[in-house]
């Protein structure tokens, strides 16, 4: 009889362990976002996903921001589109975008871009662009 109530102490030790292990991925998750996965959050609070896009008009104005390991962001104001790419770690602000075109006004997905370092204009590497997402910034209706 008195293994019973032993037996039962380790049954709910190893359920309440069990307990603490599911909870862990949660808080671990929101412990491992990286300050890129940060930083893009901050620009994208208050905007709606859109529709994934192909290809957007590239203009030689229009703001780019590069958030090292995680995304570069085209545009600026009411839509911006967020570039993930199939390789997000190899995306650097301390070196140069390359886009070659021939005659093309538009940054597509299956565009090849290259990169080259800042100082030393060696080449760093290529980044393979996927869709770009739109990212919308809510209307208030309070008027």
């Amino acid at each position: 009889m008195i293994a019973l109530p032993r037996t039962l102490a380790l049954a709910a030790a190893s359920a309440a362990a069990g307990l603490a292990l599911a909870s862990a991925p949660a808080v671990a998750e929101e412990a491992e976002k990286s300050k890129g996965e940060v930083k893009l959050e901050k620009i994208l609070e208050g905007r709606v996903a859109g529709e994934p896009q192909r290809c957007i008009r590239d203009f030689n104005n229009r703001r780019l921001r590069v958030i090292d390991d995680t995304a570069l962001v085209y545009g600026s104001g009411k839509t911006i589109y967020v570039q993930r790419t199939k390789n997000p770690q190899d995306i650097d602000r301390d070196e140069v975008l390359v886009v070659r075109r021939f005659g093309s006004s538009q940054l597509c997905r299956l565009d090849v871009v290259t990169t080259v370092d800042r100082l030393s204009g060696i080449y760093g590497g290529a980044i393979f662009f996927e869709d770009f997402i739109p990212y919308t910034r809510v209307e208030d209706s309070d008027t």
